[in-house]
């Protein structure tokens, strides 16, 4: 049966970043998206919609914005429990925080908890589709896809492998690494909406064994993707110039072991060098920004100039990221550009947190866009959801100015539906 989703139309036509952003979106002040069996198949005014579809069955939003769904691109839901910690750098978040959690995933049950809880958390902020770590254990890997499958979400995810510098039950070995990863990936990758993702957390906590061993692994499965960090702290770079001495850099500790691609989401990328930044456009591999958490554990600010030359996305990097909330990272990214010297366009946020984060992924084609043929997963944004909010889009005289506000002071209360695969979640 056929739906109609009505309410202002929002859709992407350009990389704002390429073009002007006034000139990057189609707007329909009474639009409709037509869905079935979980598709967009069209999308247009709502008059041309309703005679195109005279029988099908219409949820009508009013006002209410219609955008494809959020895609948070780097995110670690075994770290949803310790959310908002207090006071730590990136390494000593590392060991207060983060391994005494990710060693409780050891127990399937808890893993199952903590991603039903953390896919429920992300649908509420109109996040449909994210990129996440799991911990070693390949139970953790089970949980988050089995969860999104329930659900009916694109998830791309993978066992976090360490096999240094990692509490003793935290870590694998080169050889298990390879091993488990490639069992994972055999289960799931393509299983429906699932994705696998090659992981290995950090080159500090891999050796180049192991590094070389999920390298290969890579090559072996090049339509994967790769995910992991890159350049987040000053602390954290001397640390891997140490570790590896003959590197040119910290890209290179990848880059010589198979683990620089096309395909590599490398997170946050802060700190880079020249040379890093010639090689990552070089390969078209992409840059994930994450600014909650870069503020939050006092990382850096990332250089978003580097959106106009190079493939960029955006995610909450939940837990170290302060909030589930893409309003409040996109708010964030703003923030972080003024820093920087640059005004973002609310074009080029909306942008970074669907087609971009999706085109990050390599996902464009399935999510992030209202294209006909891509998956019916939408977000539905109440423009006017508090009352302070509401008073300034009130004087708004422009589709940029009305949503503006949202961005910069919206949360979870904005999201007035959330739709993956053409079902409400409410």
């Amino acid at each position: 049966m056929t739906m109609l989703i009505a309410g202002q139309l929002l859709a992407f036509t350009a990389d704002p970043f390429t073009v002007p952003p006034e000139d990057a979106a189609r707007h329909e002040t009474r639009g409709a998206v037509a869905v079935a069996d979980g598709r967009i198949i069209a999308t247009g005014t709502r008059g041309a919609m309703q005679a195109r579809f005279p029988d099908a069955t219409l949820r009508d939003h009013g006002d209410a914005l219609i955008l494809p769904g959020f895609v948070d691109a780097h995110m670690h839901y075994p770290q949803t429990a310790i959310i908002a910690s207090w006071g730590k750098r990136l390494i000593d978040w590392l060991n207060s925080y983060t391994f005494p959690e990710e060693a409780r995933f050891g127990d399937p049950a808890y893993a199952r908890r903590i991603a039903d809880r953390t896919l429920d958390l992300a649908r509420a902020h109109g996040t449909t589709s994210l990129a996440s770590y799991c911990t070693i254990h390949p139970a953790s890997v089970d949980a988050i896809f089995e969860a999104a499958a329930a659900r009916g979400m694109a998830v791309w995810a993978g066992k976090t492998c360490m096999d240094r510098n990692a509490p003793d039950d935290l870590r694998d070995t080169a050889q298990s690494a390879y091993d488990d990863s490639r069992a994972l990936l055999d289960r799931w990758h393509g299983a429906g909406r699932a994705r696998y993702a090659i992981t290995p957390r950090f080159s500090p906590t891999s050796t180049p064994d192991q590094l070389s061993a999920l390298g290969a692994l890579w090559a072996e499965h090049p339509d994967c993707l790769m995910q992991t960090h890159l350049s987040e702290q000053t602390d954290e770079i001397a640390w891997v110039r140490d570790l590896f001495p003959d590197a040119r850099d910290y890209l290179d500790t990848y880059e010589a072991h198979g683990v620089l691609g096309e395909r590599g989401l490398y997170g946050h990328a802060i700190h880079l060098e020249p040379r890093e930044i010639d090689r990552l456009r070089e390969t078209g591999a992409a840059l994930v920004h994450c600014p909650t958490s870069n503020t939050f554990i006092g990382s850096g600010l990332f250089d978003m100039g580097l959106a106009d030359t190079h493939r960029v996305g955006l995610a909450t990097d939940t837990g170290g990221g302060s909030n589930f909330s893409m309003l409040r990272t996109m708010a964030a990214a703003y923030e972080v550009a003024q820093l920087r010297g640059r005004a973002l366009h609310p074009a080029q946020l909306l942008w970074l947190a669907t087609e971009g984060s999706a085109r990050a992924l390599h996902a464009a084609d399935e999510i992030g866009t209202l294209a006909e043929g891509s998956a019916a997963d939408l977000v539905i944004l109440d423009l006017a959801s508090t009352p302070v909010i509401a008073q300034r889009h009130a004087r708004a005289e422009t589709l940029w100015e009305a949503v503006f506000p949202t961005i910069i002071m919206g949360d979870d209360r904005a999201i007035a539906e959330t739709y993956v695969a053409g079902q409400p979640s409410g």
